[in-house]
């Protein structure tokens, strides 16, 4: 096992070039496939996630291991129900329990020629590819966007294109607004025909040139570093980030200063990515209560920052965190007891801390569970203990493959423990 340990610097003022988003890259590669297109989407991400959504699409072997990514899992097996052609779609072990029967299921009510290869209801697929009908069809709106966007992209190609209603309540709607706008860059006709509802008429998707902005996701993790800080005068500077952007985690400007860190972007009128400057401000709520139903990847990020500022929290809405890379739920329990955090959950979808503490065990290090986001949003807690202890480190490639060369860039000292 490789062990990083992570030591803080006394300042932080430094640029730093974020990925790309994951988000975006995915489904513009997918939007991109459908179109016909030769123009592949600038600005791709360099992760995991994004890499084997290339490779898949280049290649177009007859087993497609997309590893351990979910995004990758769901929208190629929506894709690879309406390309001609049979294969077989498979994934790490963790990606053989993480469920996708509602996807099948719903692809299947269209038509979709789909076979489970091994336990029923979860990967590997066999999928054979053909022209479907499309038309109508119901999902539950509280399972992962995910499922929702794959059936959407597919849409335009549908002969009948597709008429989708969300039962219950809606879950992460910024992904299912990201991808309905990215549809409509690459010339879809989709939108929200009432509360429920998204229809999508027959028409093809036209090729472009199309460049990725930066992610917003990636941004929390700098951000985080800022709260942390007891350095009044740190500032970092952060690129390819549009004002406005479709992300869901764009929210993230937003919360952060609640927890003192201001953002300015370099100009108000601009449309294009460009670079935000984020500073701290110092004004800090005492308590912070917020529902992630539409941004669950940040919840990890706010956990730690927020308990190593001694603020409390109540946060809702994280019921799918237990379906992701790991039941991040538990492996946030378990981790913040390392650092002295005693983390309260309820329902399976909240997580509260009220300020109790237990006696820490920071030598063991922060485990990972192969979730690149337990890194990513640990990792920061160095400024807080001065150094920090991070397990299987690798797992950042999924998301922000040059993380921890940004951290060494900006100051920070990470050294490899045997």
């Amino acid at each position: 096992m490789t062990t990083y340990k992570i030591t803080a610097p006394e300042r932080l003022d430094t640029i730093v070039n974020l990925p790309a988003s994951k988000s975006i890259s995915n489904r513009a590669l997918i939007i991109y496939a459908l179109s016909g297109g030769s123009l592949l989407p600038q600005n791709l991400s360099d992760c995991d996630d994004t890499e084997v959504i290339i490779n898949a699409l280049r290649y177009m072997p007859d087993e497609i291991d997309i590893k351990a990514a979910g995004t990758a899992m769901r929208f190629m097996t929506a894709y690879l129900s309406v390309m001609r052609g049979t294969h077989i779609i498979t994934g790490t072990e963790r990606m053989k329990h993480r469920p996708i029967s509602i996807l099948v299921d719903a692809l299947r009510m269209l038509g979709a020629q789909i076979e489970y290869v091994g336990e029923e209801g979860y990967p590997p697929l066999r999928i054979t590819g053909k022209k479907l009908e499309g038309g109508r069809l119901e999902i539950a709106g509280n399972v992962s966007s995910q499922y929702i966007s794959a059936l959407l992209m597919i849409g335009p190609v549908l002969e009948n294109g597709l008429e989708l209603q969300m039962t219950g309540d809606l879950i992460s709607r910024p992904y299912i607004d990201l991808t309905l706008w990215m549809m409509g860059e690459f010339g879809a006709d989709a939108e929200w025909t009432s509360s429920d509802t998204i229809t999508i008429k027959p028409k093809p998707y036209k090729s472009k040139e199309y460049l990725i902005e930066n992610d917003w996701s990636g941004a929390s993790y700098w951000y985080e570093m800022l709260a942390l800080m007891d350095d009044t005068e740190a500032s970092v500077r952060l690129t390819g980030l549009k004002d406005g952007s479709k992300q869901g985690d764009s929210v993230v400007r937003y919360l952060f200063s609640m927890l003192g860190v201001k953002t300015t972007f370099q100009s108000k009128k601009s449309t294009k990515p460009q670079t935000v400057t984020i500073k701290k401000n110092g004004r800090c709520l005492p308590k912070l209560e917020y529902d992630f139903v539409n941004s669950p990847d940040l919840a990890q990020t706010f956990v730690v920052t927020c308990a190593a500022m001694g603020i409390h929290f109540h946060f809702k809405g994280l019921s799918t965190l237990k379906i992701k890379e790991t039941d991040r739920i538990e492996a946030l329990k378990t981790e913040m007891r390392k650092l002295g955090y005693v983390i309260e959950s309820r329902n399976d979808s909240e997580l509260l801390w009220n300020g109790k503490r237990c006696e820490p065990h920071m030598e063991q290090g922060i485990d990972t569970y192969e979730d690149h986001r337990m890194a990513l949003a640990f990792a920061p807690y160095a400024l807080k203990a001065g150094s920090i202890l991070i397990n299987n480190p690798q797992v950042v490639t999924k998301s922000y493959p040059h993380f921890w060369e940004d951290l060494k860039a900006c100051g920070f000292e990470v050294k490899s423990e045997k």
